[in-house]
């Protein structure tokens, strides 16, 4: 039993190193340096002649821990005597490269942080842990666990795991922060202000208190969109990763956010058409949220639009390109423009929170920079995709593109109507 307890005592150590890491991290390194310890050259007592003699000639990491450790997400690398590999993980070979092992560890790492930890933890036993960053191919953050077994031989475990997705997520945060206090603070501080001069010299002027109370309202409105729009987008964030159920008739849909929205292309003396040839079977997803989403993009249309122009909505089926029946196939709504278009740069960006390709028509227009970015995440969680083709001066065709629910939903009925 001379192997367990060489094994526990160094899964023991490298558990405390790495504990941040996840439970099942610190176990599967109890593991593998358990294995280790009953192979690696020197590491087993005498328990008759040919047993030590016997190690020198085994891999030093043995199969099982190869297979444990091939099926984790996050690089490891184990260091032997006379800094050398003993072995890489799929993960670490991502990073290193291939054929790593018995190569002096300085061949292979490149990072100097990470070079004098490892060094530092198989001269003295030093644990550490820290954060670096590789700034080739792609910038990514890491954190490092460096640790040596105290009671077995000299193996030096290193240990990444990778930060990038929280950095970014975490500037992502921050970012979305102080963009959504700059939109508050600007409707809140004119809102102040003309309180302030509500109360001061034009406390008795009607005509002004009529003006700024009209701007007043106009600002709260904003502000309260703003909101609605932050919450709708904090929800739908949270249950994105939950698929909908329910089975909706997309081109009932289409239209009846169309009829909601007449109001507002009557008041810019735009024409809305809606163009549904053919039946089109059923989407899965949630009425609510497509409803939102087509209001999105219609709203959109008709604002940015030209006023006495035209806005059309199409709504068609495309087949699956396997042939295996509506199944497979795809529902696509085009809302199409006539106006200024948009230009090839500002195209990938209309997504992004809070990006408006003109800031000062949006803001007159009610916008808050959040629309496409609900409309992304929306037909996101309806796994389906968004298309955008635009020329300046052409107009823009917004393409949602949605599964048909299975071949037993029911099919919406061809309509073409002029709003």
């Amino acid at each position: 039993m001379w192997f367990a307890a060489i094994g526990i005592a160094a899964g023991s150590a490298l558990v405390a190193a790495i504990g941040t890491a996840g439970l099942w991290v610190s176990v599967a390194v109890a593991i593998v340096v358990a294995g280790i310890g009953m192979v690696l050259p020197g590491s087993a007592p005498e328990l008759n002649g040919n047993a030590a003699s016997a190690s020198t000639d085994q891999d030093p990491v043995p199969q099982i821990a190869r297979d444990v450790f091939e099926r984790l997400p996050d690089p490891l690398m184990l260091i032997g005597n006379g800094g050398r590999v003993a072995y890489a993980n799929a993960a670490m070979r991502v990073l290193v490269g291939v054929g790593v092992e018995n190569k002096q560890v300085s061949a292979v790492l490149r990072t100097p942080a990470v070079l004098q930890a490892i060094e530092q933890a198989s001269e003295t036993g030093e644990q550490s842990s820290f954060e670096f960053v590789l700034h080739v191919p792609v910038e990514r953050h890491y954190h490092a666990y460096v640790s040596r077994a105290q009671d077995a031989p000299r193996l030096t475990a290193l240990l990444l795991h990778d930060l990038t997705s929280a950095k970014r997520a975490e500037e992502a945060r921050a970012d979305f922060i102080a963009n959504a206090s700059h939109e508050l603070r600007t409707p809140l501080a004119a809102v102040s202000g003309f309180i302030d001069t509500l109360r001061g010299h034009a406390k008795d002027d009607e005509e002004a208190r009529d003006k700024f109370l009209h701007i007043m309202s106009v600002e709260a409105n904003r502000m309260r969109r703003l909101i609605d729009d932050l919450l709708s987008l904090t929800r739908i964030e949270l249950n994105e990763h939950v698929p909908p159920s329910g089975k909706v008739d997309v081109a009932s849909v289409v239209r009846d956010a169309a009829a909601i929205l007449q109001p507002l292309a009557e008041a810019d003396d735009v024409t809305v058409t809606v163009e549904n040839s053919v039946p089109v079977p059923l989407v899965v997803g949630e009425r609510d949220e497509l409803m939102q989403l087509f209001q999105n993009l219609i709203h959109n249309a008709i604002k940015y639009g030209k006023a006495g122009g035209h806005v059309w909505l199409d709504i068609g089926a495309i087949p699956s390109a396997s042939g295996r029946g509506a199944a497979e196939s795809m529902i696509a709504v085009s809302i199409r423009d006539d106006g200024e278009g948009i230009a090839r740069e500002a195209i990938p960006r209309l997504t992004e929170r809070f990006y408006r390709v003109d800031v000062k028509r949006s803001r007159e227009r009610g916008g808050t920079g959040l629309g496409l970015a609900i409309v992304k995440h929306i037909i996101a969680r309806h796994q389906g995709r968004l298309q955008i083709e635009s020329q300046p001066g052409e107009g823009s065709v917004f393409t949602v593109f949605l599964p048909a629910a299975f071949a037993d939903g029911a099919a919406s009925a061809a309509v073409t109507e002029v709003l």
